[in-house]
């Protein structure tokens, strides 16, 4: 679950540190405190550092949270590892959804969402490849027997 945490948000946040800088010259710093300002709002653009380390934070713990997620409902539904490529494209595709369409509307983040092709078709491909793939196949790897 860790693991596929880590590494699921590892490579979120890498994609976009290179989608939006090399897109839109939006630093990696700002985007870090994009994501603090699902919590803080517009003020998280004055917290330099610190509201930068508050969004690496969230990156993770949001990460981690989807593989806790998904264990527990590997658990419930085995036919989550026994199809892990499978059922991790799909949970990728539910992860995009819920935190595009649920969380940031509901969050405090203040900044006007719009997905034009490019946004919504890559932001589907890491989700489905570079986040819940890394996360199904880190929970069946862990529920293996020894």
């Amino acid at each position: 679950m860790l693991v596929g945490g880590f590494v699921a948000g590892a490579l979120d946040i890498v994609y976009a540190f290179v989608f939006f800088g090399l897109r839109s010259g939006i630093s990696p710093l700002r985007i870090l405190q994009s994501i603090a300002s699902g919590i803080m709002g517009r003020s998280s653009r004055d917290g330099g550092l610190a509201t930068g380390a508050l969004g690496l934070f969230l990156q993770f713990f949001i990460a981690i949270s989807a593989a806790a997620v998904f264990a527990v409902a590997s658990r419930y539904l085995p036919v989550l590892r026994r199809r892990p490529v499978l059922s991790g494209i799909v949970y990728g595709v539910v992860i995009y959804v819920v935190m595009n369409f649920v969380v940031v509307p509901l969050s405090a983040f203040p900044y006007p969402r719009s997905f034009p092709p490019a946004v919504l078709v890559t932001g589907l491909l890491v989700h489905m490849f570079l986040i819940g793939l890394p996360i199904s196949l880190s929970v069946r790897r862990a529920f293996e027997p020894a």
